[in-house]
């Protein structure tokens, strides 16, 4: 399989990056570029989007891009920075790339912006490779 036909699977076996309305934009070999539209339900109390969500829409572009090969991994440690509110109406990008790897192991840097290209979060993901291919879970 192409990264692109793997993203394509990972992406229909995943109900919830389906709910959070993600449209996959641009696949290649461990990297990905996705978006996200903001719906009412992402708002929290404070009428900006619950931090969670922004988390997940990264944790989204993680899956796409470490596991695109084939190889399945997960996350194993991953730390986000919030920059800009994000509000309702809102459309999010997600850009996720390689920064290095081992045998093992991967690190990924997301940048988060909106419509604007406002940078509203940085995220960096580590995932450990768990010796199993994605089409076999």
């Amino acid at each position: 399989m192409t990264p692109l036909e793997t993203a394509k699977y990972i992406f229909s076996q995943d109900a919830f990056s389906q709910w959070l309305g993600i449209e996959i934009l641009e696949i290649k070999e461990k990297y990905c570029h996705i978006k996200m539209p903001i719906k009412a339900e992402m708002i929290n109390g404070l009428k900006t989007v619950h931090g969670g969500i922004t988390f997940a829409f990264a944790d989204s572009a993680l899956a796409f891009s470490s596991n695109n090969m084939g190889e399945a991994a997960v996350a194993l440690n991953c730390v986000i920075n919030f920059t800009t509110a994000v509000r309702l109406g809102d459309t999010l990008f997600a850009e996720s790339k390689l920064l290095t790897e081992t045998r093992k192991t991967g690190i990924y840097d997301i940048l988060i912006k909106n419509q604007q290209e406002d940078l509203v979060a940085s995220f960096r993901g580590t995932v450990y490779k768990i010796n199993k291919k994605v089409v076999d879970l």
